[in-house]
């Protein structure tokens, strides 16, 4: 089976880097793909180097984001889509490097019956030349471990046939930017895909200081507080499809809330106020009495007692 793959990667002043991607791409064993950069409005010499590319392998195309677009990572992932020829669609990030046989590994294992197959990614620190972990794809429940983050495919990782897709009424979430990923894996986990596990890594993730882990950093609570609003709304959807056993959702949702709370506590931050709002919330609404009280005897008696283990400590999902 020798079917066209399109690899779309939405890009923004990578040139320093995108270039590795790209030749990792170049030296597929399978050859018959197309690869898709959207530029999502790059300041530095992303365009230069496209353009070489471009010169060397006509399998490579570069667009820039129409400017009636959103602006990110997403918008750009979405119109790739758009453009888009291929059977088969793999997301790529314009940092990452695909090992040689990345692609003709996934096509082995693919069939008719399938909508997706998932690999594992190697996280790897370029700078010091090491690789940290692999990633964790492997799971008996799959849609749980995912929503809890015990599980990740990242961007990379699936492979997914072009009739499933096309069949969704959006794909990536334009209005979000951190977790993208997982938003967008886990809504396509909710249409119950047909999936193949290859618990074989063939993609290295890059760790470096631009990555996104280190400008969540940055922005702390912030970037925490989105994400627990982004919880909230795919509690919905959870409740909405039936397909989870909604108290272990709860609890999960619960505990990210209370760990973040924690931690804001500590640093004096006053994105307390928000996820004490969120926790106290949950718990009234899901008759969480008990941890209700416990978090705010936490609250109050932390500037006395300096303590907060045993009360903000995380409830069994059991």
């Amino acid at each position: 089976m020798n079917l066209l793959i399109s690899i779309i990667i939405p890009t923004y002043n990578r040139a320093h880097l995108i270039s590795e991607t790209l030749d990792s791409i170049l030296d597929q064993t399978y050859t018959n793909w197309e690869c898709i950069v959207v530029d999502d409005g790059s300041t530095d010499n992303t365009s230069a180097v496209l353009s070489e590319y471009i010169k060397r392998d006509n399998r490579f195309q570069y667009h820039k984001r129409p400017d009636k677009k959103i602006k990110g990572p997403n918008s750009c992932r979405n119109y790739g889509f758009e453009l888009s020829k291929g059977n088969y669609i793999q997301w790529f990030d314009s940092d990452d490097i695909m090992k040689t046989f990345c692609l003709e590994r996934k096509m082995h294992f693919f069939d008719v019956s399938l909508d997706v197959v998932i690999s594992k990614l190697s996280l790897f620190d370029f700078e010091k030349n090491i690789e940290i972990r692999e990633s964790k794809i492997v799971s008996d429940s799959i849609i749980l471990d995912y929503f809890s983050g015990n599980i990740a495919w990242y961007v990379s990782g699936p492979l997914w046939s072009r009739t499933f897709l096309t069949t969704k009424t959006f794909l990536f979430d334009e209005s979000i930017i951190n977790c993208d990923d997982w938003d967008f894996n886990m809504r396509m986990l909710y249409c119950n895909p047909k999936y193949f596990i290859l618990d074989e890594s063939l993609t290295f993730y890059r760790k470096h200081i631009e990555s996104l882990s280190k400008n969540v950093e940055k922005n702390h609570f912030e970037e925490m507080k989105k994400v627990s609003n982004l919880l909230d709304k795919h509690l919905i959807l959870i409740k909405k499809n039936k397909i989870l056993d909604l108290r272990k959702v709860i609890i999960h949702i619960l505990n990210y809330n209370k760990f973040y709370l924690k931690e804001a506590i500590l640093k004096k931050d006053k994105m307390q106020y928000f996820f004490l709002f969120k926790v106290s919330n949950y718990c009234i609404r899901y008759n969480f009495w008990k941890i209700l009280l416990k978090i705010w005897m936490g609250k109050i008696s932390y500037p006395v007692f300096g303590k907060t283990y045993y009360f903000f400590k995380d409830q069994n999902v059991e």
